[in-house]
């Protein structure tokens, strides 16, 4: 733990006190030093909750200042950080479907069941993280306070998954693609309404590019056939894709507005223990038929295990993006899954490229550079709900505070 410097607040237990001046100790905290992730606000008398809180909170502002001009993001780490990490999210989803058609292929399609393992192992890494640095008592009453945050959010996330697997079941592949445009718009409007943020024209002409590169991908699938099999049920599959994904655009605008306000630890943790509860009651209910018909073999087990790791990862390193960037730049920027899905396509199901499809993922790329052309030194990272300062966010990876009182750290 890093010791508080002269300009530091001590916080312990809900009370501030000065820091202790006698040591002459400077807090340069970088990537690695801190706690592993901001303060544990409800950790107990062992000083596992003590943190530094800075009071120049005035350095936002005057560091955004510092740095204005026009690309001036650009010229940052953070910027190639976002854009290497969004296409590092889009691979874990797209390796996460590829799994999930092998196990299809192997009679073994079991939604709720497939995911319930993501949430056990996140629960145990990141759960058992948070009781070590809150102790039982502090998680008690952390669970008693804002415990319900997390349900919410949870809900939706399993929900998301669930109607999502489910509705490749009923519709079609062109439909699952054009309704996945959905959480954008759910997470556009809900950001703008609900958590205040004003999107820069350039920002907008980003997202249009990159729905026009998606609407490339889709053309060329219909083009090449890719698209002409027989739905099930139109109409059920297509209703089941909206719910899935506005249920994933609430769960991102909720994660990001929880996460950058709250440690990634407890964030993660309570999407894993409440995800836990609410899949496996899901799964018990609804998934015993599947359960009983389905194959069960070396091959599926591989694929559960590699399904489970690449969903963790993605899980683990979502709320980074959210800190960093956005829940509508998260969204972007898992549209060149479709790409990537047919790049490993060729290799584990004999798929074909077609030409459009490396001009679509271009076009992507581009948008996602375009939309963040105007933007400040900070990017998104700075939230208009945490304050002009930032004074209600939290010193953690990814922040705009961070970025700003550690200019050293990696992220």
């Amino acid at each position: 733990m890093v010791l508080p410097s002269a300009d530091d607040k001590v916080v312990m237990g809900g009370i501030e006190s000065p820091a202790d001046t006698s040591s002459g100790i400077k807090n340069e905290a970088v990537l690695g030093q801190r706690e592993l992730d901001g303060p544990a606000p409800y950790a107990g008398p062992n000083g596992a909750g003590i943190t530094t809180t800075s009071t120049g909170t005035a350095a936002v502002t005057a560091y955004e200042q510092r740095a204005a001009g026009r690309f001036a993001y650009f010229k940052t780490r953070n910027f190639y950080i976002v854009l290497v990490l969004g296409q590092v999210l889009s691979l874990c989803i797209t390796g996460t479907n590829t799994f999930s058609g092998l196990l299809a292929q192997e009679g073994n399609s079991i939604p709720a069941f497939q995911t319930f393992f993501n949430y056990v192992l996140l629960n145990l890494v990141y759960t058992s993280y948070t009781l070590y640095k809150y102790g039982f008592k502090g998680y008690a009453r952390f669970l008693l306070k804002d415990g319900w945050k997390y349900v919410i959010l949870s809900f939706f996330d399993v929900e998301g998954n669930y109607f999502v697997v489910l509705a490749y079941r009923y519709t079609t592949i062109l439909s699952t693609q054009l309704i996945n445009y959905w959480p954008i718009v759910v997470v556009v409007i809900l950001s703008f309404l609900v958590l205040k943020v004003h999107y820069h024209w350039s920002q907008v002409l980003g997202i249009i590019i990159c729905v026009s590169g998606m609407g490339l991908l889709i053309a060329s699938d219909h083009i090449t056939g890719a698209n002409d099999t027989l739905a099930l049920d139109q109409l059920k599959g297509d209703l089941f894709m909206l719910l899935g994904s506005s249920c994933y655009g609430f769960s991102n605008v909720i994660e990001e507005f929880l996460v950058s306000e709250r440690p990634l630890y407890e964030t993660v943790g309570q999407i894993g223990f409440w995800g836990m509860i609410i899949n496996g009651a899901q799964a018990g209910i609804f998934d015993r038929e599947s359960f009983q018909t389905a194959v069960w073999d070396g091959n599926v087990a591989g694929y559960l295990v590699g399904y489970t790791l690449l969903l963790f990862t993605f899980y683990s390193l979502a709320p980074i993006m959210f800190r960093m960037s956005s829940a509508a730049f998260f969204n972007i920027s898992l549209l060149t899954g479709t790409f990537w899905g047919v790049v490993i396509g060729v290799r584990v199901f004999g798929l074909t490229i077609h030409f459009l499809y490396p001009i679509a993922f271009v076009l992507i790329l581009v948008g996602l550079i375009v939309y963040f052309v105007m933007l400040s030194v900070l990017g998104e990272s700075k939230k208009p709900w945490l304050g002009e300062n930032q004074e209600r966010g939290i010193d953690g990876i990814g922040t705009a505070k961070r970025r700003v009182e550690h200019p050293d750290a990696i992220v």
